[in-house]
This record gives C-alpha cells, structure tokens and sequence, in this order.
C-alpha cells in the first residue's frame, strides 16, 4: 500500500476494509458469509410479507424483521463508506448502486404504501457468492459480458430502431387486411400484435381471420425466428474479442475489484495494491 494511501486511511479503517471488501482473509470471508445469509434471510421476508394469510398473522413481526435488516444494511453501507479512501467511487459501482437502492425501499414505505417489496433487488446482492467461493473466472466472464453489452450498445441501438419501425408497418398492414371483428381495432393494437407475433411469445388474444392476414401473421413469424439470432450474434461477435484476467482483491481506495493476477497498481485510480 503506498503512503497516500496510508495517509488517507487510519489504521481502523483499514482493518475494517480488509473485513469489508477482501475475501481471501478469514474475516472477510466469514463477513461475506454472514452477508449472503442475511440478504437471503431479508429476501425471504420480503416474499413472506406479500403473502396475505401469512401477512395476516405475522404482519407486524415481517416488518419489524425487514427494519432490523434495513438498518443492517444501512450500517454496512456506512462501513463500506468510511473504509475506503475514495467513497464516491464505491457510491457509483455496480455494487455501491445495488446496495443503496436496496436499503431504499424500507424507508419509502413510510411514505409510499408497498413500496418496501421492492427491497426484493436485494437478491441482486447474492452476486458476492461469486467472491466468497473465488471464483473469480465467473467474476472475469461477467466482466467480459459487461464490456461486450456496452461495446454492442450502438449496434444494439440500430437494430431495435429498425425492429420498431418494422412493427409499425406490419402493424399498420395488418390493421388494413384485417377488421375490428378480428380485435385489430386500431393501429396502436395491431402493433401490440405484431409485437407479440414477431418476438414468437403468441399470446393468441388477437389472431387474424382472413386467408391474407393469416399468410402474413406466417412471415412474421417466420421473421421473428431470424431476429431472435441477431442480437445473440452481434453480443457474441463482441465477447469473441474481450478478454478479461480478473481476481477478487478489491482496491483500498477505490474498492473496485478486477486486477490482473499479477497486478501491482489499481488500473482504475493508479494506487498500489
């Protein structure tokens, strides 16, 4: 660890990041441990709360339960926080995001009725299973998938463009060989159905009448099956030319993870690891 470093944290705030952020410590890992039981304990009240004969007994206990975690979740924010010498860099990784939106909705509840089942995202959490077990080739190909999702996300862009504009006109044609008899009443629902026909999910709640609407429902969904593969080729072009060498030690200043084995420097802010 270099001097800055040192100089920003204090001894204590270093022993708390070693338990905090490394799972390859014994405290760390049995940290994570403790972590991953609770998320599921949490998650599980979630689930719980929302069934009404269930809710109808034990209502009152479910809540208390969900503030006692909320509040633990609340407390290890903090920690996360104060242990790691560039906060803000934590505040908006993948994971500081997660774990805010997470303690989130307990508080809305006290404002906004129902809103507390949204602490469900919690279960996103369970990713840090990934760190406990050392994984960390999982935790390199999800960093592989990431780069190759934002490397297509142009491409991605133009395709979904083209798609929309696709649906509109077969929805539109559709809307002119069909009649409202057959539910094709407007535009707007034609374009439902060529949406649902065109992406092969068939919901069968609009379905053409005549021999021409019923020729050209076939095409679509003939077309449908060619667009599904497109997306899948163009992210798999994109991952065929990633590669990623990751572990699970996690920067004391920055807290972001993915270093090469080998690595003596954070790639992301520049200090010794």
């Amino acid at each position: 660890m270099s001097n800055s470093t040192k100089k920003q944290l204090a001894p204590w705030q270093n022993k708390l990041h070693e338990v905090i952020y490394e799972a390859d410590t014994k405290a760390g890992k049995w940290f994570d441990i403790i972590l991953l039981i609770a998320i599921l304990l949490s998650v599980a009240t979630v689930m719980l709360e929302s069934v009404n004969s269930i809710s109808l007994i034990y209502g009152e206990e479910l809540r208390i339960i969900e503030w006692i975690f909320t509040i633990l979740f609340t407390l290890e924010y903090i920690a996360r926080l104060i242990s790691i010498g560039k906060p803000l860099k934590y505040v908006f990784s993948f994971y500081g995001i997660i774990d805010f939106v997470s303690i989130i909705p307990t508080f809305l509840g006290i404002f906004i009725t129902g809103s507390q089942s949204l602490a469900i995202i919690r279960s996103i959490r369970l990713l840090r299973v990934f760190r406990i077990l050392k994984l960390a080739q999982f935790m390199g190909e999800a960093n592989v998938l990431i780069k190759a999702l934002k490397a297509s996300r142009p491409k991605i862009v133009v395709f979904l463009f083209a798609l929309l504009s696709l649906t509109f006109i077969l929805g539109t044609v559709m809307y002119l060989i069909e009649t409202p008899e057959s539910g094709f009443t407007s535009i707007p629902r034609s374009i439902y159905w060529a949406i649902v026909t065109l992406t092969t999910v068939g919901y069968g709640d609009i379905a053409p009448q005549t021999v021409l609407g019923q020729t050209l429902a076939s095409i679509i969904m003939i077309i449908g099956y060619a667009i599904i593969a497109v997306p899948t080729g163009i992210v798999g072009a994109e991952i065929a030319k990633t590669t990623n060498k990751s572990n699970t030690q996690a920067c004391p200043s920055c807290s972001l993870e993915g270093h090469d084995d080998d690595a003596e420097h954070c790639k992301f802010c520049g200090e010794h690891l």
